[in-house]
């Protein structure tokens, strides 16, 4: 449209203004919204009775219908001289004392201190772009200066970054209060093409200048005040606003299921994440029945990192259950107070609602769907920071299998869990058996409620040693099955595992696996505490542990000679996200690395490999390379995961699965558990038979 500015610097042009109001004539032009949607908030800063200067004011009707609700002492100037001409002509009649001058608001004739109020609307934003800031910094001073003590500047505007900054800088730095204000319409239901919200911004002229900022964020006319330290923590608040109403206005104007943005909604006085909203629309021609527009799905607390709610395949499986067209998964965040089911739905609903998708009915029902009508349970326990991967999280949590587990997750990467044990009550077990010996005599009773930990009296938690939770573990133990491991002659196995995580699959390597020995290398101090103190691990003379690099430690070993091991496994994962392949480091798959790892290995040893990577090319590069070094590899992939174990030897000739792996499975699951002298010490709870089914050669 020829009648909005072609470029920002036209904004503060005289000559662009002219042509502007000479083009619109008598129709009047809302700059960033009309008195209806401002009244609130001017009324609130500006009194009718004060001396008020309207700087910019343009053929606005802002300033009459300010005039007819009782503010009498408006000044109003504009550069153009048209638009000051035909307001004056206007305004003659009805509206005797309302004056319109042109006169430049960089340069004003009038005394300082002279008003109580200066009220913009959109000048600012117009002037910030010439002179690099110079023309309105010349402006904003000239506000000061004409302004008394307890005087206020009012400015609507759209809150650009450079302009913003400009303005609250200058405030600051002569020691005014600053107050933005942002101002959303989340009762609307229009949909507009102009999407980015208007901002309030107030600042208050003291005696004395402030010796520490103040700066405060409002959200609406009426929200509480925020207060924020510094200048661009108020910066980061509008860039906030500013994305989620783009956001907001995309999601009005259509459904997309190739896009899944989300967002996190933080609790206002402290400013911590609160919930994180992922939105899920229904991919084109979906059978989608005709009431079923717009649902909310409450993800247990503790379960967010579950591949059905923590990864993009998942959500879109859920989805496509539910069979809604638009679905919002909300994850509820850590060290955060939940009541109850309902209370959670009250909080969300206004937000939500802001999401639904184009089409949906007013006074829609919109439903609140969960796993059992349950909010979940998490406990943190411990909380710690890594030197290496940044702050970190223990936690404990109830699974859909209704199990308590405990998990690290580093916070940096929170859709991870970087390693989970289940846990045990001994107590509770105790007790369990003793009422099944005598459940004959006992009369029938109502089951006892689901307890948590904290609600179990005396309940000391302990990690079930013989359960992997990790499925690509379990695979791992089973292709021992390859050494022969459990028969008589082959009775020691020596193993070097890179990656220590929780210590959960060493440990069982230890505890379970007869004649293991077994060192792990481990590259972050914090990951050996954190398994030490909740993971239940417990090195020893069988277990070991090495803190450093696992390349500089397989460099020095091939290097010095006289180290061998039956087995090597890689369980070690990536910290650059960016490179397609979170696990391993692109590193240790390369030849001359694996090379090195051949050379440590017995001539009939074993080399595991955990590998994680969803880009095609870079998998089939990594498998080629392992392929060369090691000739006979066997995968096995993770249902519902990304991740795919190899298991790699120079091999026998065979040129498929070993026709005999199976019965040596067989051999090996009797031999789990059993002590030197034969006999079983513990039950772990693991299938190699049905882990070893699923191979195929890579």
């Amino acid at each position: 449209m020829s009648l909005l500015p072609r470029t920002a610097e036209e904004f503060s042009s005289a000559e662009y203004w002219e042509r502007f109001f000479k083009k619109r004539g008598e129709k009047a032009f809302e700059w960033y919204g009309d008195y209806n949607k401002l009244c609130g908030v001017l009324h609130k800063y500006i009194k009718p009775r004060d001396k008020v200067l309207v700087v910019g004011c343009g053929n606005s009707e802002l300033s009459e219908q300010l005039y007819d609700v009782g503010y009498r002492h408006l000044t109003n100037i504009d550069i153009s001289e048209t638009v000051v001409n035909h307001m004056n002509q206007k305004n003659a009649k009805q509206r005797p004392d309302l004056t319109f001058q042109t006169v430049d608001a960089t340069q004003t004739p009038y005394e300082d201190g002279s008003y109580q109020a200066a009220l913009d609307k959109g000048t600012l934003d117009a002037m910030a772009s010439q002179e690099e800031g110079a023309l309105a910094g010349r402006m904003l001073a000239e506000v000061g200066r004409v302004l008394g003590i307890g005087g206020r500047y009012v400015c609507v505007t759209l809150a650009q970054e450079s302009v913003i900054k400009l303005a609250v800088e200058h405030f600051v730095q002569v020691g005014w209060a600053v107050r933005l204000h942002c101002l959303g319409d989340p009762e609307s239901q229009e949909v507009s093409s102009f999407a980015l919200p208007v901002f309030v911004l107030v600042c208050t002229k003291f005696r004395q200048p402030m010796p520490m900022p103040i700066l405060e964020m409002c959200q609406g006319e009426d929200g509480a005040p925020v207060r924020l330290p510094v200048v661009a923590d108020l910066l980061s608040v509008v860039r906030e606003r500013q994305a989620y109403a783009m956001l907001r206005q995309r999601l009005r104007t259509g459904t997309n299921a190739t896009s899944t943005p989300s967002l996190t909604l933080c609790h206002a006085p402290t400013g911590r994440p609160r919930y994180t909203l992922t939105v899920q629309d229904c991919p084109p021609g979906a059978k989608v029945p005709r009431a079923n527009h717009f649902a909310i799905f409450i993800v247990p607390q503790g379960r967010e990192s579950d591949w059905l709610y923590g990864s993009a395949e998942g959500r879109g499986q859920l989805a496509a259950s539910a069979n809604f067209r638009r679905l919002v998964v909300v994850a509820m965040h850590r060290e955060q107070e939940y009541t109850d089911m309902q209370a959670v739905q009250s909080e969300l609903s206004p937000m939500v609602m802001e999401l639904a998708p184009p089409g949906m009915p007013a006074n829609h029902q919109v439903p609140f769907l969960s796993v059992g009508g349950e909010l979940g349970w998490r406990e943190v326990v411990s909380r710690g920071t890594s030197d290496l991967s940044g702050q970190y999280s223990v936690e404990d949590v109830r699974g859909e299998d209704g199990q308590l587990y405990r998990r690290l997750v580093f916070l940096g990467n929170e859709g991870l869990v970087q390693s989970e044990s289940r846990l045990t009550d001994p107590a509770a077990a105790a007790a369990s058996s003793q009422k099944k010996k005598s459940r004959r005599k006992a009369k029938p009773s109502a089951p006892p409620p689901v307890t948590t930990p904290s609600q179990t009296p005396g309940g000391a938690l302990e990690v079930d040693k013989g359960f992997l939770c990790c499925a690509h573990h379990r695979v791992m133990v089973a292709g021992l099955a390859m050494l022969g491991v459990g028969t008589d002659h082959n009775k020691d196995v020596s193993v070097l595992l890179v990656g220590l995580g929780g210590g959960g699959l060493p440990q069982f390597l230890r505890d379970f696996v007869p004649g293991a020995k077994v060192e792990v290398v481990e590259l972050d101090p914090a990951v050996l505490e954190v398994a030490q103190g909740w993971f239940g691990f417990t090195p020893d003379d069988r277990l070991t542990v090495t803190l450093g690099d696992g390349l500089e430690r397989i460099n020095n070993m091939e290097r010095e000679g006289g180290h061998q091991y039956n087995v090597i496994m890689f369980d070690v994962d990536s910290k650059d996200p960016s490179l397609g392949m979170s696990c391993p480091p692109p590193a240790f798959v390369d030849t001359a690395f694996l090379e090195r790892v051949g050379k440590l290995l017995t001539p009939q040893g074993v080399f595991m490999l955990n590998l994680v990577c969803r880009d095609s090319a870079l998998k089939k590069s990594v498998l080629s390379r392992v392929r060369g070094v090691f000739p006979h590899v066997l995968s096995r992939g993770i249902e519902g995961e990304v991740n795919e174990v190899l298991l790699c030897s120079r091999g026998t000739g065979e040129t498929g699965v070993p026709p005999t792996l199976l019965k040596a499975g067989k051999t090996l699951q009797g031999s789990l558990g059993m002590n030197s002298s034969g006999a079983a010490t513990c039950s772990p709870q693991i299938d190699i038979t049905e882990l070893l089914e699923d191979l195929k050669v890579a």
